[in-house]
């Protein structure tokens, strides 16, 4: 067996589970004209907003997650 018979496709579904209970992502944004840091869970959905990364990060792992920068 090759490398390539060893690896099956995971579905959409399957791939945006991966690190859902794990990780949030921080990204920088602008809300109303204002500078924030969104706070985004492993499938993309907007679970918060803070007015700085530091802010962000500190949430985040006070909710027992890995914060992952997005730029």
């Amino acid at each position: 067996m090759n490398v390539a018979e060893k690896f099956h496709p995971i579905d959409p579904q399957d791939f945006a589970m991966i690190g859902m209970q794990e990780l949030a992502y921080v990204k920088p944004a602008v809300v109303n004209g204002v500078s924030v840091f969104t706070i985004h869970a492993a499938d993309g959905s907007q679970i918060g907003v803070a007015p700085s990364r530091d802010i962000a990060f500190a949430a985040v792992k006070q909710h027992e997650l890995e914060p992952v920068s997005l730029h």
